[in-house]
């Protein structure tokens, strides 16, 4: 008998015995902090998964089947020309409309296929901090002045943080493009601009499915977009059936029945569900299950099998993480979504009061604290109005802008899986560290 392994075993079956043998529930705040976890949980569950989530995974998949190792390595490999990998980097972040979590299976792929750290890490913090629409809406709620602060400081911090990475952990990096200089990458089964027609019509719709409801004063272009979102949507579904008959090849019949199921599902949804929000998911879902069943039961084309594998596997290595990391973020630090603030075990009174002034101390902690919430995409500027209203210094809201949106505690878990706890705990002290310096240098001049 294995003594250490028992031993593990027996002193897990203590906490948790200890863990609801003291647990408090005649205390309100312990009580609201379940009522908190219960409630972000919920709605991480409605408004997240099936329209972000899904969908990255395929994307993710995507990458991992059919980009071929040869771009990878071209344009983010540790051999690559530093301004040309890192430009790329934070240049395909922008046009991502995607949070901390979405993130995390497109730099798993990327990083699986080759990329350097340096890069992989720009890509990564980039996604959601420097996304276009994130840029927009900041400087459209919380100021001008604020948007610019954002996206100089997130397109400069997804360069030094990726190439402080890369530098820290030179050696390994050093033993990456040894190894890299000896692989000789396959010939292109397609041509390029088909593989980039069908990996960005998945990306635009995952772009246009989540696009951000406008400020109840706006009538310009978001707004229009807003409106038409879901015809957009549809119109790029449908070159996205073309690509898949065409570019994979798939069985025109098959996707044709897949295309007039889903569309057909739209009716039963608006009938049946009476919250408008989540009538959406149901095409989505039949969408995606669709498209699963096409992928494997497709005779034609190994590589169509392989895409919907690698995407489970996508989804088997994150979402589990995701879900510890959701719990307990949302027992700790509450849930504020949708005009919804239900605080968590720590009260929401303790973080409005640490976030006030500008000092030193009160940027590390809004840095801190964002780095550990979790803020889907686009929420972090209506929260920041928040506590901006409450008292907290523009220093420490551009700190939190900076660090919230492109960490959580989902995040880390995720990417500690994927780089380990060394390299984890290094970006995320780089990323509080620069956050907390760029929001008291904003403090000090605004």
């Amino acid at each position: 008998m294995d003594t250490k392994k028992e031993l593990k075993i027996l002193l897990w079956v203590v906490i948790v015995f200890a863990a609801v043998f003291f647990m408090p529930l005649g205390s309100e705040r312990f009580m609201t902090a379940v009522d908190a976890t219960l409630d972000l949980t919920k709605w991480y569950a409605q408004e997240h998964v099936v329209l972000c989530l899904l969908p990255a995974f395929f994307i993710a998949g995507v990458i991992a089947v059919f980009v071929s190792q040869g771009s990878v390595l071209k344009y983010f490999g540790a051999n690559a020309k530093k301004w040309l990998s890192y430009t790329v980097a934070a240049v395909s972040g922008g046009i991502l409309a995607v949070c901390s979590c979405t993130i995390l299976p497109l730099f798993t792929s990327i990083y699986k296929r080759g990329a350097g750290l340096g890069p992989a890490i720009a890509f990564l913090y980039s996604g959601p901090a420097i996304s276009i629409l994130s840029i927009i809406l900041t400087s459209r709620i919380l100021g001008m002045e604020m948007g610019i602060a954002r996206i100089i400081g997130a397109v400069l911090f997804s360069v030094v943080i990726g190439l402080l990475m890369s530098f820290i952990f030179r050696k390994e990096e050093k033993a990456k493009k040894e190894e890299q200089m000896n692989i000789v990458p396959p010939p292109e089964k397609r041509p390029m601009w088909q593989t980039s027609f069908h990996f960005f019509t998945l990306v635009l719709i995952l772009v246009f499915t989540n696009w951000g409801a406008p400020a109840a004063s706006d009538t310009g272009l978001w707004y229009t977009i807003f409106a038409y979102k879901w015809y957009i949507t549809g119109a790029l579904s449908l070159l996205l059936c073309w690509s898949l008959i065409r570019i994979l090849k798939l069985c025109t019949l098959w996707v044709l029945l897949g295309a007039m199921v889903t569309a057909v599902s739209i009716i039963p949804a608006s009938l049946f569900i009476d919250n408008a929000k989540l009538v959406p998911l149901v095409p989505m879902i039949v969408a995606i299950t669709a498209l699963s069943i096409i992928l494997l039961f497709d005779k034609r084309d190994e590589e169509n099998r392989e895409w919907v594998f690698s995407s489970w596997g996508f989804a088997k290595q994150i979402l589990p993480l995701l879900a510890i990391g959701v719990v307990t973020a949302g027992f700790l630090l509450g849930s504020t979504h949708d005009n919804t603030a239900i605080a968590g075990i720590i009260p929401n009174s303790w973080i409005e009061w640490a976030v006030g002034g500008n000092s030193l101390l009160s940027n590390f902690f809004a840095s801190f604290t964002g780095a550990f919430m979790y803020f889907a995409t686009l929420t972090e500027v209506p929260i920041i109005q928040g506590l901006l209203a409450s008292g907290m210094g523009k220093g420490p809201a551009l700190a939190l802008l900076l660090a919230g949106p492109s960490l959580s505690l989902p995040n880390m878990l995720v990417i500690r899986g994927v780089l380990g706890t060394k390299k984890t705990v290094v970006y995320v002290a780089l990323v509080i560290l620069m956050a907390t310096i760029s929001g008291f240098v904003f403090g000090n001049i605004f």
